[in-house]
């Protein structure tokens, strides 16, 4: 069964695909893969048919306490820097790892996170 469905930008101008619900938590949990360079512990969202993502934030992860303490659903897009113009972007478009540019917004003041795939890099996602 697949999990990612199409969902559409307001402006019907680019599809989204889900591609995980990131859970903030304070605890171990089953799994885990640190990222120093970003200062996480994540689970693998593509371990389970849900993309439950679990994310324990590191002390002093440069993020906004929103981001550290609610729970994201993330999309993926094709063009990252259209799916951010005119919304409320609270973690600017970067690169946490090769092939993988990413964004968070502010949605109905819950994060939103925006993934940009190149898959001739990154087949494995």
């Amino acid at each position: 069964m697949s999990r990612r469905g199409d969902c559409y930008d307001n402006d019907g101008d680019g599809a989204m695909r889900f591609n995980h619900v990131g859970i903030p938590i304070t605890t171990h949990f089953e799994g885990e893969i640190d990222l120093p360079h970003l200062k996480v512990t994540v689970s693998d969202h593509q371990s389970n048919p849900f993309g439950v993502q679990w994310m324990r934030y590191w002390e002093g992860a440069p993020y906004p306490d929103l981001v550290k303490t609610v729970a994201h659903v993330a999309f993926e897009v094709d063009d990252l820097e259209q799916a951010v113009r005119g919304q409320e972007v609270i973690i600017p478009p970067n690169s946490p790892s090769a092939g993988v540019m990413v964004a968070f917004i502010k949605v109905a003041g819950a994060p939103v996170e925006l993934l940009q795939i190149d898959r001739t890099i990154r087949r494995d996602l």
